[in-house]
Parts: C-alpha cells; structure tokens; sequence
C-alpha cells in the first residue's frame, strides 16, 4: 500500500532529510534536535509546536514503515532517515520533495529560490523535470517500493489569479487545494472576480518578497 503519513510524520521526516544535507556534521540527529527542527520558525510553512511525545509517536511509525532508523552509536538515541532509499529516489528529487514536506505546495520558480542548501538547480527548467520524474507513473524497471508508492507528487490546479500552478506531494494521500486567506480586506460590494484579482496580487506579492528576503540572507551568509 501507499505510504500515507500524517502533518507531524511529514513534518519529523522533512526535517530529517534537510539536516542530513544542510548539517550533516550534527546528522543523525537527537530527539531534541530533531524536536528543534521540528517546530523552527524560518523555512517551515506552516509553523508548527510539536511536543516530545509527538515527535516520539511520528518516529515510531515512520520506523515501522522503514522510513527511519535509529541509531545506537552514541550514549543518546539518534535518528536518520530512509527516504531515499525507501521511496528510490535520487538526490534532486528528495531536495525537492523535502521542500514540499516542509514549506508546502510551490511553483517550480519558489523551489528553484529555496533550494541552494540543499540541491543546486541549474535552472527553472531542471526544476520541472524533476517534479515530472516524481510525478510520473512508475514504470516496470522501477523498485517494487517505486510502483507500491506511485507518484509522488502532483501539480495542482492553478487558482484565479495565480501566475503559476504549484506542486504539492502525495505522501500524505491526494493534495487538497487549501483557499487563501485575504490580508487586505476587500472594498465593499467587490465582485467575486475582483476579490480573486486582489488575492492573486497579495499572493504574488508574498512570494515577491519571500523570494527577494531569501536572495538577501543567501548573500550575507557568504559575504560572513
């Protein structure tokens, strides 16, 4: 059967696969640092709270499931994940499935920006290959696990008054397209065609500025 993981088994797995890339000097990680990936504030969306039993109870089950391991090479328990393996994927792939785990449904151009740390894209078009690869029915030479599990991710439907249809993962069972939240309250007796115009612009203007705040902090970390 299909994996089928719950928002905190996402939520633990995704982090497992980004430390293990970004900071792998510190990777397998501790339950409290896993518990600190976890519930960070920067690259998560949405954020979250999880607590020690949560997170205890997530690992449980994504070890049955052969997603995680842990190991006994230090005098505390320390966890790795399986992913790549599990899900027989490679290196791109699980950079990007990661992203979608812990930030949610994006657009090729969204993943391309936040990606550096953990695969370097040569471009938008590397991107959409990738995200095909993953979503494409499996073939008969693929592992048993690939055609077990099916596509991994899916593009959604494109929204009014979006530029771009974003992709989302299956590990969690078929997306579901969540509506936005207005922040700028529209004018009284607005149309429902003008409020889905304004909800296109202040979603295109979040990712603007996300894309620009993201671009700034890459380059004061290699100018320290």
């Amino acid at each position: 059967m299909p994996l089928l993981l719950d928002a905190n088994e996402v939520r633990v797995l995704g982090a497992l696969i980004e430390k293990e890339i970004t900071t792998p000097e510190y990777y397998p990680l501790s339950l409290n640092a896993l518990l600190n990936a976890c519930n960070q504030k920067s690259s998560r969306e949405p954020v979250m709270q999880l607590d020690e039993v949560t997170v205890r109870r997530a690992l449980s089950h994504l070890e049955e499931l052969e997603l995680v391991r842990q190991v006994y090479d230090s005098r505390v328990p320390k966890f790795e994940h399986q992913a790549r393996s599990r899900l027989d994927v490679r290196r791109p792939e699980i950079a990007v499935l990661c992203l979608l785990m812990l930030r949610g449904p994006q657009t090729p151009g969204e993943l391309r920006n936040r990606s550096d740390r953990l695969y370097t894209f040569d471009d938008i078009a590397s991107v959409q290959s990738t995200l095909e690869r993953l979503a494409r029915e499996p073939a008969a030479e693929d592992s048993a696990q690939r055609r077990e599990q099916g596509p991994l991710v899916t593009l959604l439907p494109r929204q009014p008054g979006e530029k771009e249809a974003r992709y989302a993962h299956l590990l969690s069972g078929p997306a579901e397209v969540a509506r936005r939240e207005v922040v700028a309250a529209a004018p009284a007796g607005s149309s429902p065609d003008r409020l889905a115009q304004l909800e296109g612009q202040v979603a295109a203007l979040r990712e603007e500025l996300a894309s620009a705040l993201e671009r700034i902090s890459a380059l004061e970390a290699l100018r320290g």
